[in-house]
């Protein structure tokens, strides 16, 4: 903070009795409405610690590791669409938290990392446990402070939450001395949110809406590409009714799954790489997208070169360094996108001439349908995922972790409401799914909140299992496992020859080790037990881990599909182990060469 701003929070006026700045800390998470916190004490940051045992409103709940805290932070930030919480100690600690906070900063969730530091008289002497976290986060964060005086800490606090929650939004990190923790000082709490540089830009320009909505009513074959931002800026309700008044169909994004009903005629589901058939195609064909709330991502585009050539584009994002980042955009919109769509809603009609788009769009979805074979001896995990969805609650909360088994529920699991997915999507962090399951449950104890979880991803923050326990967080982990790192094992079969190189993890009980821990859990290995099993898991009151193994499989049932290779292009899908989607058109007459 400027010396111009510390010096006018100085002479303010203040009353009341003097508070350790630990205390002042609890006490603005407080003001800030936060009512849980996931921390990992240490030396640095023991005294926060002791300051929220005292909070009456506040639930501090132990991770067993630092990573697990971030991820966990996030999930709840995910679900709630709240500012999660997480707090670590100095050096090793607050290191621990650098892959939750990049995780936030990729996937835009509102998230403040509060960390200890060593204390200021001795900051640059390489001091036990110091570590420059600040320059550590500097490209992982929206912003960060470094406390040095016990009166900013109010206002640094509410700044660190705003900053994390408007606009786009973004982690924020705030590293606190322990000998600022330690002073005392009567602290005003009278503050407000004054920093001129940061004013982002809600309101779209009626233009520009203007502009939209004629080339949307123009348009011949449109399709909506809707993502996270759709989430982030509560707008699914706006997109509704958007989509049902025009009726252009919708794609999601990974991100976007929920965004809109994904069991409605006008849904395409998923696009992308282990997108739709179907949606990859209608989007490539298509002469307008209207992108909301979406970053062009490469798993989206593939070669940028080639995506959407004959489409015009309309792009609505709150972030204005992604409009023709990746995509030079023929109406560019910048603003809020639920009040975009709002704006929109007002001028846009039903597209009468829509009717022979949709039909050939059904057709495609007819073709190319996800799908998948069942096996007489073996568990086929697409089917676990169908099978759980059947049982599970209609509002329950799904994460996952990283690999095979997250793109197999974006694509299996049909979900109809935003806030229910978690996934670690631009980042693509492994051992994400427990934790942010974990942060899920705390927020709403009194729902269903279930992690889909590969062997791999489920090792790499498997301790979490003792704070489900402990806590009495009910999170119910449906391992699936086939003792691979099986997307990078799939890759290896379709571009190394299926040498594997390192990919075979062996076979873990995890019913086991989760009985060690104290959680209630079983193993399966055979179809017939799957769906008893489900049921079995689902009606525990309590924390449970259900290890479902089947073997890994080289030929297509083994791997995600359909796929399009890195940097390609949608006619490249691979369809199955020997078709590609080029190949099956030329042989049709569709495409010449």
């Amino acid at each position: 903070m400027s010396q111009k701003k510390i010096v006018d929070i100085h002479k303010r006026p203040v009353s009341g009795h003097p508070m350790k700045g630990r205390d002042i800390l609890v006490k603005c998470l407080e003001n800030e409405g936060v009512d849980v916190v996931f921390g990992y004490p240490g030396g640095a940051s023991m005294e926060i610690h002791q300051g929220l045992t005292l909070s009456q409103k506040i639930r501090m709940v132990l991770p067993r590791h630092e990573q697990g805290g971030a991820f966990a932070a996030g999930g709840y930030a995910r679900a709630t669409g709240r500012v999660g919480v997480c707090l670590a100690t100095s050096g090793p600690g607050a290191l621990n938290l650098l892959t939750g906070i990049m995780d936030a900063k990729m996937d835009s969730i509102p998230l403040v990392a509060v960390t200890g530091q060593v204390p200021s008289t001795v900051l640059g002497s390489d001091a036990f446990q110091e570590t420059d976290i600040l320059g550590a986060t500097f490209p992982l964060v929206k912003h960060s402070y470094l406390v040095q005086n016990i009166d900013d800490i109010p206002q640094v606090v509410h700044e660190a939450f705003h900053i994390a929650r408007t606009g786009r939004p973004g982690p924020v990190l705030v590293d606190l001395p322990k000998n600022i923790q330690q002073q005392e000082a009567i602290p005003n709490f009278n503050v407000r949110f004054d920093v001129p540089g940061f004013k982002p830009n809600l309101k779209p320009s009626p233009l520009q809406i203007k502009k939209a909505v004629h080339a949307i009513m123009e348009s011949r074959r449109p399709v909506v590409y809707a993502g996270g931002g759709i989430v982030s800026a509560e707008a699914s309700a706006e997109l509704v009714q958007f989509v049902r008044k025009t009726g252009i169909p919708v794609a999601n994004t990974v991100m976007g799954l929920g965004s809109y009903p994904m069991d409605d005629p006008l849904s395409l589901q998923m696009l992308g790489m282990h997108g739709a058939v179907y949606a990859n195609i209608a989007i490539n064909h298509a002469d307008l997208v209207i992108a909301l709330g979406v970053r062009f991502d490469d798993r989206v585009t593939g070669k940028l070169s080639e995506f959407c050539k004959n489409a015009r584009f309309i792009h609505v994002d709150i972030d204005p360094t992604e409009i023709n980042k990746n995509i030079i955009v023929d109406i560019p919109i910048q603003g809020d996108v639920k009040l975009a769509l709002q704006m929109m809603n007002e001028s846009v009609a039903p597209k009468k001439d829509i009717g022979p788009w949709l039909a050939e769009i059904e057709g495609w979805r007819k073709e190319f349908p996800f799908h998948y074979d069942l096996h007489e001896t073996h568990i086929v995990p697409q089917h676990v995922i169908r099978e759980l969805q059947k049982l599970a609650d209609e509002d329950a909360i799904v994460s996952v972790g990283v690999g095979q088994h997250q793109m197999w529920t974006s694509q299996f699991w049909r979900f109809q409401r935003p806030r229910c997915w978690l996934c670690s999507s631009g980042l693509g962090a492994m051992g994400f799914g427990l934790p942010a399951a974990m942060g899920a449950q705390v927020a709403y104890p009194g729902r269903q909140v279930i992690n889909i979880d590969g062997d791999g991803s489920f090792l790499m923050n498997i301790q979490e299992l003792q704070t489900l326990k402990i806590e009495n967080i009910p999170v119910k982990s449906v391992v699936l496992n086939n003792a691979h790192l099986g997307m990078v094992a799939q890759w290896e079969d379709r571009f190394y020859k299926s040498i594997r190189a390192h990919t075979y993890i062996g076979d873990a009980n995890f019913a086991e080790i989760a009985h060690a821990f104290g959680v209630k859990s079983e193993c399966v290995s055979k179809p017939e037990e799957v769906v008893p099993a489900l049921k079995r898991m689902l009606k525990h009151k309590g924390p449970y881990v259900l290890d479902v193994k089947y073997p890994y499989d080289d030929k297509s049932r083994g791997h995600v599909m359909p796929m399009i290779p890195a940097n390609h292009t949608y006619l490249d899908t691979l369809l199955d182990q020997e078709h590609s989607l080029r190949a099956y058109w030329k042989k049709k007459g569709i495409l010449k060469d």
